[in-house]
Parts: structure tokens; C-alpha cells; sequence
């Protein structure tokens, strides 16, 4: 298992399932996203993104969002290391703090974010926090963590090393979904008919 930038052509695939997971797509780019992928099978795990928001009146605040793990991966530490790709990218742009708007604090609470009031929040985080409260997340609080402070527990480190075991569904290769293809109406170039 491993995490690496998405391509272009994951982007059908990431929509879908941001879609299928009430995920928020807000100005999304596939270039922000983070896959977990299978290196046996080839199958996608989870996914994840940093959005940066460039306000005029104030630098630049890095957001961690649209975290996602299908569901045959969770508990597996996939979600744990998407988060730690992130936060480890968010570093290496130069932010030395990363806020994350969610409803799943306590999960990011073990990687050691913290609660932050809103009103300390960055101007262009307090409106989008109140647009996601309207839509893809009610229930979600603002969070925050330096880069620098950033912890994977060890037992993330572990599942996510075994994480191919017991998987009997993985498949070996790639859909025609998974470049956006549906084969059920598709037609083809060189197509006979057969």
C-alpha cells in the first residue's frame, strides 16, 4: 500500500466517490488529491486533498479536505497515512500550519490536531466553514495542527503495512470505469458489432 499523487485520469473516479461519500468538491482539481493505492492489486483505497486559499488581504491558509476511504478499506490506516501525505505536502509548500473543517475531529485528534476557536480562524475559513456547515458537513468544527507536530500512532503504521491481507475482492486490473468509460454504452472505434 502506498499513497501518491492522483492522475488526470483518476479524476471520473475521485468525483464519483466524493460524490457517493457526501464528500465537499468544492473547486476541486484532481492535481490536489492524494491516492492510497494497493501495490499488489492496483485498486485505489482513499483519497484526499489540500485545498490552499489564496485571500488578497492576508497569506495564503492551507486546508486539509474531501478525506475519503472506501468503505472495504476502512481501518486498514489508510485514512491515517492520506492525512500524513497531506500534512507532510502542506510542509513542503511552506505552511507551517494546516486547518482541516470536519465533523470527524476526534479521528483527526489522534494525528494531534486541535480544536480552534472560529473566531481565531483565518477570514477566507470562517465563510467557507459556514458554507460547509450549509452543506456537505453540518456538524463540522474548525481544527488545526503545526506541520512540525504532525503523529502517526504506530498502529496506524501497522494496519496500513497489512492492509492487502485477507483481501480476497482486489482486483488486478484496471475498469473502463476508472478512465471515466461507461461499458454499457460506450461504443468504440473500431467496434464490429460482436
Amino acid at each position: 500500500m502506498y499513497v501518491r499523487d492522483a492522475k488526470n485520469r483518476e479524476e471520473v473516479w475521485l468525483l464519483d466517490h466524493i460524490e457517493a461519500m457526501g464528500l465537499d468538491e468544492t473547486a476541486f482539481r484532481s492535481r490536489d488529491y492524494v491516492v492510497a493505492v494497493d501495490e499488489e492489486s492496483g485498486e485505489k483505497a482513499g483519497f484526499g486533498r489540500i485545498r490552499v486559499h489564496k485571500p488578497e488581504d492576508s497569506d495564503d491558509v492551507c486546508e486539509l479536505t474531501s478525506i475519503g476511504v472506501l468503505e472495504n478499506w476502512r481501518g486498514q490506516g489508510v485514512g491515517a497515512h492520506v492525512v500524513e501525505r497531506l500534512v507532510e505536502y502542506a510542509g513542503d509548500e511552506g505552511f507551517d500550519t494546516v486547518y482541516a473543517l470536519t465533523g470527524e475531529g476526534a479521528y483527526l485528534a489522534q494525528f494531534g490536531f486541535q480544536r480552534v476557536s472560529e473566531s481565531d480562524l483565518p477570514a477566507v475559513l470562517q465563510d467557507r466553514l459556514e458554507d460547509k456547515r450549509e452543506g456537505s458537513d453540518p456538524d463540522a468544527v474548525p481544527l488545526s495542527i503545526d506541520v512540525d507536530e504532525f503523529r502517526m500512532p504506530e498502529r496506524f503504521r501497522e494496519a496500513f503495512k497489512r492492509a492487502p491481507d485477507g483481501r480476497e475482492d482486489a482486483r488486478d486490473e484496471e475498469s473502463p470505469e476508472d478512465f471515466g468509460i461507461d461499458p454499457d454504452s460506450a461504443t468504440y472505434k473500431y467496434d464490429t458489432g460482436r
